[in-house]
């Protein structure tokens, strides 16, 4: 339907991403405020150094031993180049606030157009908003660590939050991002400018100090060479079993660069600052993220007493009990230890405000082409800031229903884990396969085009995601019980099932993907 008609005597002055945007036949509805530095900001804070490795970091080392994960984060690094390539020229050529489910709906043509953005934005918005839980336990679990050496350790009467404080921690992590979100995005993109130099200045205060104040290192034999299986801890005894499951936390960590995408509506020359973003949010935290691990690991004391349930930290955190080996080692004391664990704490608050940004925009996105139940509610923006509250608040909501199980389940990072890293980066592969399979005739590209050699990549791209799903779906301890029974394979059939089976008696009928809101004459997508 024709809402409105392009102003051509505009065109000239136009921004490149906003003339864009009206070719692919949307108006310019949010503000066009943020310059390359905020998206890279927002874009490096959703993927964020220290959120992914440390509350993996544990279980990861306990599979296999150090050398596999250590050159576990190199390998997931360099497959990661392939999806991040592939995306930056489909965001080149598609600067829109829907970024993958547009994206979908256009390269996948008119016939399969409507079921590959249907399943890209549910996919996407299950990722996203179980990436805010996921965000909101481990600030809380790196919260629980904090309480606890403050007011003394496990052995010395410490307190160790119960599990209904700390799902009180959770609930209020979320209920601030929410709120936060609901102010115009300037506040969000200071706030990300700040987070951005925090853990930049920040890990880099971790990656020098904390190995130069453990009073001994592990040998570099010991960190690039050692490998061995712990059925003891685990109950995995297969080698490769356990080499596939210690490459989950950077797997886990790696991704959420699409954040920049998400944001090109509102970006000062998105067809050019939004790829740039993308590439540089993967290139730094590649090196930041190894260097993090690197510090940890030839900063462990003693392998077997992480794990142990009587130590400092009850068990409960292996980074936590690194960092109070390493400081009250040589200052009796766990002031430093505290310190450091501030500062990972407040990676995960930005990563959380962030992903809440991020998860806002595609569930705005989706509504804005009525793909959502309620459209017309989640598609509102704020009167005064422009932003799109209702869904800020309706992403919250869903996130604490998430986090709810707590009480009861003692495996609940695990699932939010893998329904998020599932539905996240599962949702990268629906355009990079379109992207892949389309006449070239049909694609117009942006300044950042891949050629020739863009078959290849996606390919590469699309097999690497298809591998990461399934991954995190298998088992993560044996034997399998209702204590380690990864729940998230049930959990995503049934929800997928129930869209999937809405899209075949009903949405089929109506839903088109995107719709356009501006009379446009565009001969390619």
């Amino acid at each position: 339907m024709v809402h409105n008609q392009v102003d051509t005597s505009r065109i000239q002055d136009m921004d490149s991403g906003e003339k864009r945007l009206n070719e692919l036949g949307y108006k310019q509805e949010l503000r066009r405020e943020m310059t390359l530095f905020k998206t890279l900001a927002i874009s490096f804070s959703t993927m964020t150094l220290f959120t992914g490795i440390t509350p993996l970091y544990g279980s990861s080392l306990a599979y296999a031993g150090p050398a596999s994960l250590v050159w576990g984060w190199v390998v997931v690094s360099f497959f990661t180049w392939f999806v991040g390539i592939a995306m930056a020229e489909i965001c080149s050529s598609f600067p829109t606030t829907g970024s993958l489910y547009f994206w979908a709906a256009h390269l996948a043509g008119p016939k399969w157009g409507p079921l590959a953005s249907w399943c890209c934005a549910w996919l996407e918005s299950i990722g996203l908003i179980a990436g805010i839980g996921t965000q909101a336990y481990a600030g809380s679990q790196t919260l629980q660590s904090i309480i606890l050496l403050c007011t003394g350790t496990n052995k010395d009467g410490g307190y160790l939050a119960p599990k209904w404080l700390f799902l009180c921690m959770y609930i209020g992590l979320t209920l601030i991002w929410a709120f936060l979100n609901t102010f115009a995005l300037e506040v969000i993109a200071f706030i990300d400018i700040i987070s951005i130099w925090w853990q930049v200045i920040g890990g880099t205060v971790i990656v020098i100090m904390l190995p130069l104040v453990a009073l001994t290192t592990q040998s570099a034999s010991y960190v690039f060479t050692n490998f061995n299986v712990a059925p003891e801890r685990t109950g995995i005894s297969s080698k490769p079993y356990a080499v596939i499951l210690s490459f989950l936390v950077s797997q886990y960590s790696l991704y959420g660069y699409d954040a920049a995408a998400h944001l090109t509506e509102e970006t000062k020359g998105a067809d050019k600052n939004g790829p740039i973003a993308i590439l540089s949010s993967i290139g730094i935290i590649s090196v930041f993220g190894w260097a993090y691990i690197l510090a940890l690991t030839f900063s462990i004391q003693d392998f077997s007493y992480l794990y142990d349930p009587t130590n400092e930290t009850a068990g409960t955190f292996v980074p936590a009990q690194i960092l109070y080996d390493a400081f009250h080692g040589r200052y009796n004391s766990s002031a430093g230890a505290i310190i450091l664990l501030f500062i990972i704490w407040g990676s995960f608050f930005f990563g959380g405000l962030s992903i809440t940004t991020s998860a806002a925009r595609v569930v705005y996105a989706l509504s804005r082409d009525k793909g959502i139940p309620f459209s017309s509610v989640w598609q509102k923006l704020h009167p005064k800031h422009k932003v799109p509250s209702n869904a800020v608040w309706l992403c919250a909501a869903i996130s604490i229903l998430l986090g709810l199980p707590i009480l009861k389940v003692n495996v609940v990072f695990t699932a939010i884990t893998s329904i998020c890293t599932i539905g996240w980066v599962g949702g990268y592969a629906v355009p990079i396969f379109a992207r892949m399979v389309m006449a070239e005739k049909n694609f117009k590209p942006g300044p950042f085009y891949l050629g020739k050699a863009r078959r290849p990549i996606c390919f590469v791209a699309f097999l690497w995601i298809c591998y990461t799903c399934s991954v995190f779906l298998l088992p993560t301890y044996y034997p399998i019980s209702w204590d380690t029974f990864n729940y998230a394979p049930v959990a995503l059939s049934v929800g997928l099932g129930l869209i999937m089976l809405w899209w075949v008696l009903d949405a089929r009928k109506w839903f088109t993907g995107p719709v356009r809101n501006i009379d446009t004459d565009n001969g390619k997508v």
